[in-house]
């Protein structure tokens, strides 16, 4: 049993069906298994751009459109071992959890499991480069 607590509207997606709260905060209890996210979950296509984004993307698709699922498995679990090898051990744990879930057809954990990978991600693409030595610095070292 779920009880999913919906702010002014807010929206969910319930087994592939955007649902819209109303003006007031609203409780409901999803009693049987469902594929439930809400809006503040899902990337907006565009903002796919970054590795780990496309394999956040593709299980949040799997996630809201069961009728890809055959289709895009393949590029999930293969987006995932890519990302295992370019990160370190606690981030590649993370995917590996996630390749976990996404064998079990368990893709909301796994887009939680995600979520942490594509914030290390994006902090990581924050950080300047360091600037590589000019010749004439490196003739005087």
């Amino acid at each position: 049993m779920l009880k999913l607590t919906l702010r002014p509207r807010e929206r969910v997606v319930v087994n592939g069906c955007v649902i819209r709260n109303g003006d007031r905060r609203q409780a409901l209890t999803v009693e049987n298994r469902a594929d439930i996210v809400r809006e503040s979950d899902l990337l907006k296509p565009d903002a796919e751009s970054t590795p780990v984004s496309k394999v956040y993307f593709l299980v949040q698709t799997a996630l809201i459109r069961p009728d890809t699922r055959d289709q895009i498995m393949p590029m999930i679990q293969q987006g995932l071992a890519d990302l295992a090898c370019c990160f370190g051990a606690e981030m590649r744990s993370r995917i590996m959890e996630a390749a976990n879930f996404v064998s079990m057809a368990d893709f909301y954990k796994a887009m939680s499991e995600l979520r942490a990978v594509l914030k290390y991600e994006t902090e990581l693409m924050q950080l300047r480069p360091v600037p590589p030595a000019s010749s004439q610095e490196a003739a005087h070292a």
